[in-house]
């Protein structure tokens, strides 16, 4: 019988495919496509680990250049200091937060980093993302990227699987997979990359989240810096088109 989350997956796929795009969209199509065999392949990967929105938010932050398990385990001993709400974190010296997030390496600045946006979520929407899920998406992605230390990729991760916005997180894998695959332009920079993504599918913030994953674990497993095309679930979409090394 198939899981849950792979049949709500496919169902979602189909009511997608029926959304009117603009006439002849082929790239619409090549998209869904590759989403679909990625999904075949990996199954839903359930992105993005946390148990409350600011957990996952704390989260986007601290996997700034390092690998997810050492975030994660300065996720937990944050959680296990109490400090993984705003208004916990915000009362704790840095230099506990600091000591909280070592594993997730240069644990100062990141301490910083949580400090802004924790400073800032307060500010703005009284430490809840309730508000963030209503307010207009282009200021508030503006005043997102406005606070020290968040990049457009963090940014993006926070507002959607945090807050359930309708962003596409363009970051290094999906970039380079979308490229061998001559979508994008050889080079094509981060925004680039995330206008062409949400130009051409669905506005749908539950499709974003699982391309996303799914194109991070193809880009991990097969898509490397040295390509392993022959056998990658995307491999029938190289027909005819060389990928770009």
């Amino acid at each position: 019988m198939m899981a849950p989350s792979m049949r709500s997956a496919r169902l979602a796929l189909s009511a997608w495919r029926r959304i009117p795009g603009p006439p002849r969209d082929l790239v619409r199509a090549r998209l869904l496509r590759l989403y679909r065999d990625l999904l075949r392949r990996f199954g839903p990967q359930g992105w993005w680990p946390g148990r409350t929105p600011f957990e996952i938010a704390v989260g986007a932050i601290l996997t700034q250049h390092t690998a997810w398990s050492q975030a994660a385990r300065a996720v937990a001993a944050l959680r296990a200091r109490g400090r993984l709400s705003a208004r916990a974190l915000a009362a704790a010296p840095e230099a506990v937060i600091a000591e909280a997030i070592r594993p997730a390496g240069t644990y100062r600045l990141k301490a910083r980093r949580l400090r802004d946006f924790t400073a800032w979520l307060l500010a703005r929407f009284g430490g809840r993302f309730e508000g963030m899920r209503r307010a207009a998406l282009g200021p508030l992605r503006r005043e997102l990227l406005a606070v020290p230390g968040l990049g457009p990729e963090t940014v993006d991760a926070i507002l959607l699987y945090a807050a359930g916005r309708p962003v596409f997180v363009a970051d290094t894998y999906a970039r380079r997979v979308l490229a061998r695959h001559r979508l994008l332009a050889p080079g094509a920079d981060y925004e680039a990359a995330r206008e062409f993504v949400q130009t051409h599918l669905p506005s749908d913030p539950a499709l974003f989240n699982e391309f996303h994953a799914v194109l991070v674990a193809v880009g991990k497993t097969y898509c490397r810096a040295v390509p392993r095309c022959a056998a990658c679930p995307l491999r029938r979409d190289l027909r005819g088109r060389a990928p770009r090394l």
